[in-house]
């Protein structure tokens, strides 16, 4: 029985290794070496220790999977039809073609089994850190003695890539602080880079550093030794208060005569006269393609049919679980479902009129400690910046290796890592995550915010600090060109309410939107609280751009702006009244939302025969030429700004109400 069960899985895991080669040649284009040298590590985890459902890719209770090197992605693909997802040969042939379920690299939602989207090195590993944070984190809300919900494990593969990467070393960091040990990767130690041998770049102890960082470390020399490599998995399962790393010396493009262990297989088909001398090294047919034995197919299949078993044992837990905690099991399910519930947003606050000035991150933490009660599955913190971003969850603990259940998380000063991490913790149904910092610091999160659009996952940004209005730290900490660059990146939607209602609406709207990233954008500065009795209600934020104080008869003048400078240009809009200048103030906090109305709202806000327009904001003018049109202007910043008390800085670039009535009046 034993040799048995060794020949199918060596014919498995070889027809693996094939399989993985012969795509990236059909392709003419991907990785073959990395799949070649992995696909042991993987066989085990496909056959053996993981639990998934290829029936239900979705199942809560399934382990996750990272593949964090991504680029050897024909190494899931191939398990992935293996096994039984809804992948065919035909779509394993179709690797990196329009349209295909296979792509270049991982893609969540476009090919089933693909837990999250992997591409830029390093997000992957970090990504795995939120998996297992989120599945902490339910555990202690939602299990109960005799009812563990949720007890999986986030299983990942990673490179030396990945490991070179800067934003490894800050969630590998966070993890051992945190002792996730629901974490267990495994490390491909190929030695091999795309420009050669890693040791023109990285030859530190990766064992002794992760040992440094609270993790706990094996090490397996040979990546075929099937046995050695079981092993350290069982003993990382039985590790459950440190994250584990093996680290398995592999020999990139195994089986490959010409090409084992060097550069030349790494992101580049092999050859086809290379491709016959592997499958002669393995023993199949060297003029046959694609080819899978009907015993590897039915050995596979079978390990994926444990699926639905495994389900429906959880499903049965489940309802017990639901007749005897029916609160908790209807909380879960109706955020995991990405639903609210009734009424929570009569919890929003109003601001009056004549309440002091507030900031704007000042209302956002006003909003947040208002709706927290309700909204249990909202989790989540900062960059060490919780006093300045007011993102401080007052009635609740703190997420710590101690308590799972808190929902303030201090991420340390790790922006990239935070962006990544969210990502895994948005990945997870039933959680809301957030995270924040000061708008200059989105800069160190764009892979994380990028890919968080690309999934189409809804992770929510605070953040704060938003313009030349912070004063006196000056120009590294002054955002200038960050609106126009995160606008510029597709399936984002950015928010920056011009006082503290409109703040309140944006979190409603951020809470209420489920198909990509919000990022939240927040004052340092206080502002006035605009009079919703005098000008239009705060809810118009939820049409993205809205007529907030008419003109006092047919505009002969449209300005516009968000944030902070809104409230300059009502000031102007009195002025300009007073000099007999029809003028229309538009409150425009979100060009997405905007984007989304129907052609006659948009022609009610802007009506294409009023060309005369203005737009008000402390930022890089990028893309505001949309909506001013060709007879209009832009007010807006074309430097970096200053070192300076704010209001100094306003009467330097021109943030006054004077100079905006002196644009105004040149437009006409």
């Amino acid at each position: 029985m034993e040799t048995q069960t060794k020949d199918i899985e060596t014919l498995g895991i070889d027809t693996v290794r094939i399989l993985s080669a012969d795509a990236v040649q059909k392709a003419n284009s991907g990785h073959p070496g990395t799949p070649m040298a992995l696909a042991p590590m993987a066989h085990l985890l496909w056959a053996d220790y993981m639990h998934y459902n290829p029936k239900n890719p979705h199942w809560a209770n399934r382990d996750r999977f990272i593949l964090s090197n991504g680029h050897a992605c024909m190494l899931q693909y191939s398990f992935l039809y293996l096994t039984g997802y809804d992948l065919t040969l035909d779509d394993i042939k179709n690797f990196r073609q329009l349209h295909s379920k296979t792509a270049g690299h991982p893609e969540y939602g476009l090919c089933p089994g693909i837990d999250v989207t992997t591409g830029p090195l390093g997000q992957g590993f970090a990504n795995g850190v939120g998996f297992a944070i989120a599945q902490k984190h339910l555990a202690a809300r939602y299990n109960k003695p005799g009812y563990d919900i949720f007890s999986y494990k986030i299983y990942a593969i990673c490179s030396d890539g990945d490991l070179m990467e800067g934003v490894t070393s800050e969630a590998a960091s966070i993890a051992g602080h945190l002792e996730l040990g629901n974490l267990i990767y495994l490390y491909d130690d190929n030695h091999i880079s795309i420009e050669g041998d890693t040791d023109i770049t990285f030859n530190e102890d990766v064992g002794k550093r992760f040992e440094a960082y609270g993790w706990h470390v094996q090490t397996i020399t040979d990546g075929n030794d099937l046995k050695a490599m079981s092993n350290a998995l069982l003993n990382a399962k039985m590790e459950t208060q440190k994250p584990s790393l093996i680290k398995v010396r592999t020999q990139i493009a195994y089986g490959s005569p010409n090409k084992v262990n060097t550069a030349g297989a790494h992101g580049s088909p092999l050859g086809a006269d290379e491709i016959k001398l592997v499958k002669e090294f393995f023993g199949f047919d060297p003029e046959k393609s694609f080819v899978v034995p009907d015993e590897v197919l039915k050995y596979y299949r079978e390990k994926g049919d444990r699926g639905p078993g495994l389900e429906s044992k959880w499903n049965d837990l489940y309802a017990q679980y639901k007749e005897k905690f029916p609160e908790l099991a209807a909380e879960y399910e109706l955020f995991s479902n990405d639903k609210l519930p009734n009424g929570w947003a009569e919890k929003l606050p109003t601001f009056k009129a004549s309440d002091p000035k507030m900031a704007t991150r000042q209302a956002s933490g006003k909003v947040l400690n208002a709706i927290a009660a309700t909204l249990p599955a909202l989790i989540g913190g900062s960059a060490d910046l919780a006093p300045s971003t007011d993102t401080n969850l007052k009635e609740f603990t703190s997420f710590t290796s101690e308590d799972r259940g808190g929902r303030n998380f201090h991420f340390g000063i790790r922006e990239h890592s935070m962006g990544s991490i969210l990502n895994g913790m948005a990945l997870t149904k039933g959680v809301i995550p957030f995270g924040a910092t000061f708008l200059m610091f989105s800069e160190y999160m764009r892979p994380p915010i990028r890919l968080a659009a690309i999934m189409k996952i809804r992770p929510i940004y605070v953040y704060t600090h938003d313009s030349i209005g912070l004063g006196e730290d000056g120009t590294t900490h002054q955002p200038i060109e960050q609106l126009a660059s995160l606008r510029s990146i597709p399936n984002i939607m950015l928010i920056r309410p011009a006082d503290a209602n409109e703040t309140a609406q944006a979190w409603k709207v951020a809470l209420e939107h489920t198909t990509g990233p919000v990022a939240l954008i927040f004052t340092r500065q206080g502002l006035p609280i605009l009079d919703q009795d005098k000008y239009a209600k705060a809810t118009g934020l939820e049409k993205g751009a809205y007529i907030l104080s008419e003109a006092s008869k047919k505009p002969d003048l449209i300005l516009m702006a968000t944030g902070s400078e809104v409230s300059l240009i009502l000031q102007a809009q009195a002025k300009l009244e007073e000099d007999g200048i029809s003028t229309r103030v538009v409150s425009m906090p979100s060009w997405e939302l905007f984007e989304k109305q129907d052609a006659a709202y948009k022609e009610k806000v802007f009506p294409k025969a009023h060309k005369k327009r203005l737009a008000v904001e402390m930022a890089s003018p990028m893309g505001w030429h949309k909506y001013v049109t060709d007879e209009g202007d832009m007010l807006g910043m074309t430097t970096f700004g200053e070192s300076a008390p704010a209001e100094e800085l306003y009467k330097e670039f021109g943030f006054t109400v004077d100079n905006v009535v002196k644009r105004a009046k040149a437009l006409l």
